[in-house]
């Protein structure tokens, strides 16, 4: 809604983001030789299932018919997914493999346990000391659940991982099971358990130690989902939640605020999705035979998105997001640092960096903030508010019963307004298109039921409205009680 502010945005996003999960990630890095060499990266994910950690979450039925059509591998996400977890999953973890108070929480893996258990118990009775067997095809966490379940239930005896899919299990003495489990070879230590568990968030934390600039589109929700997933469960408050994405990325750019923020410095096409964007930037018609536009190529083992275009594969997505701010970047210096620099001598055809980043840096750290009150989402400062047209009134006579929605569907014919409801019978309309307004302003003149007029906070707040009646009826008191009192009388 146009109405929302960033709070109130930020805590619907919330509880969004806490409901779904991350399914697929993508990343680039750029190395310069001469031209920029990318190499892109596409990770599919599923949530860790060691141990307690048993993650709910909700499918949208929309969402899976979109991926399934851009040929999204379902098998692969569920099947091959690279566990994560967050700070906060990973204490829980901890405190569990500490304590030795460990529990499955995969009713697949309670199977194959007990499939386990039950062999090696039955093998167990009749082996010699120093005996073995092998335990095969396990899967995933499932080489270190049998592990640590066989050693919390039998003191006998020892375990190794054998190869692929399988764990060896050793009879042994209890004082050589004393010796192996202070030996640096034990493959299950709490760190690498831990290190196993956390997959894809110690990729995450690599990145947030580099302290690299993080290049995205549109990406809010982005945000929230590696703060929550990767980091921390995200914060009720919104401040918070901006200090600690600051202190995770000090540099952010948002190809969509800088595309949004240059259609009226200069002719650049009002296209906004992401591919869109990257084709543009592309174009000979934007850069026609420039020497110093950037050569950007993918890497040899990377070449598959070179060949084919793949919009909506996290990798790809992440290959146009770094290649479109490497376009945009040129853009920019050597369209805009004409406008910024008027004296044509300080204007190269290369620009210097001081000059790129004179263009670029009122674009750093705003992020783009559809569709309400403000235009971008500042991290590192405060969000500046957004110039929407006036607000309109609407005010009901003659039609009971008249909701927000039934209003919206009123001017939904002529133009897009969102509404909200003022007082029993008034209604305040939003739109982001000034000619919106002056064409309801228009059409409605000699409405029967709806009269619409320009919002005026004296006149149309209901907190103002009371406090009239309020000083009206204090006034009015005061008048009669003056009169009714009279004045004094003087005797001599």
């Amino acid at each position: 809604s146009l109405f929302d502010s960033p709070v109130e945005r930020y805590l619907k996003a919330r509880r969004s983001v806490q409901r779904f999960t991350v399914t697929q990630l993508g990343k680039c890095y750029f190395s310069f030789h001469c031209r920029y060499v990318v190499h892109s990266y596409n990770f599919f994910l599923f949530p860790s299932t060691l141990g307690v950690t048993d993650v709910e979450f909700t499918l949208s039925a929309s969402s899976i018919q979109f991926l399934s059509h851009y040929g999204f591998d379902y098998n692969k996400f569920l099947k091959d997914g690279i566990p994560y977890m967050n700070e906060v999953q990973e204490e829980i973890l901890s405190q569990h493999l500490l304590a030795g108070s460990w529990k499955v929480s995969s009713a697949l893996d309670r199977d194959v346990l007990k499939k386990a258990i039950d062999e090696v118990t039955c093998w167990i009775a009749a082996a010699e000391e120093e005996e073995t067997m092998v335990l095969r095809d396990l899967s995933g966490y499932q080489m270190f659940e049998v592990q640590l379940v066989l050693r919390q239930a039998l003191q006998n005896v020892w375990t190794q991982p054998l190869g692929h899919k399988k764990v060896m299990v050793k009879k042994v003495s209890p004082e050589h099971r004393r010796l192996l489990e202070n030996s640096p070879y034990d493959y299950c230590q709490k760190e690498l358990i831990l290190l196993s568990a956390r997959g894809f968030t110690n990729l995450f934390q690599t990145l947030v130690k580099a302290k690299k600039p993080l290049v995205g589109h549109n990406m809010l929700m982005d945000l929230m989902h590696l703060h929550d997933k990767f980091y921390r469960p995200l914060p009720e408050s919104y401040e918070e939640f901006k200090r600690n994405i600051h202190n995770l990325f000090p540099v952010l750019i948002d190809t969509k605020t800088v595309t949004k923020s240059i259609w009226k410095k200069c002719p650049f096409p009002r296209v906004s999705n992401l591919l869109e964007v990257y084709a543009v930037l592309c174009s000979s018609n934007l850069n026609p035979k420039d020497p110093t536009c950037p050569v950007i190529a993918l890497a040899s083992d990377c070449s598959r998105y070179a060949e084919k275009k793949s919009p909506h594969e996290a990798g790809y997505d992440a290959f146009l997001c770094g290649s479109g701010k490497m376009l945009l970047k040129h853009f920019l210096t050597t369209k805009l640092c004409s406008i910024l620099f008027s004296d044509s001598d300080a204007v190269e055809a290369d620009p210097s960096f001081s000059q790129y980043l004179t263009v670029l840096a009122e674009y750093l750290n705003k992020v783009n903030f559809i569709r309400g009150g403000v235009s971008s989402i500042n991290f590192s400062g405060e969000d500046a508010p957004c110039q929407h047209p006036p607000l309109l009134v609407v005010h009901v006579r003659g039609w009971p019963g008249l909701n927000e929605r039934q209003i919206y569907q009123e001017f939904k014919a002529l133009c897009r307004f969102d509404v909200r409801r003022l007082s029993n019978n008034q209604f305040i309309l939003l739109s982001n298109k000034f000619k919106h307004v002056r064409r309801v302003l228009q059409d409605y003149k000699h409405h029967p039921h709806l009269r619409v007029s320009i919002y005026r906070h004296w006149r149309h707040s209901p907190r103002v409205n009371c406090l009239l009646q309020v000083s009206g009826i204090v006034a009015l008191w005061s008048l009669v009680a003056f009169v009714l009192g009279g004045a004094p009388c003087c005797s001599f």
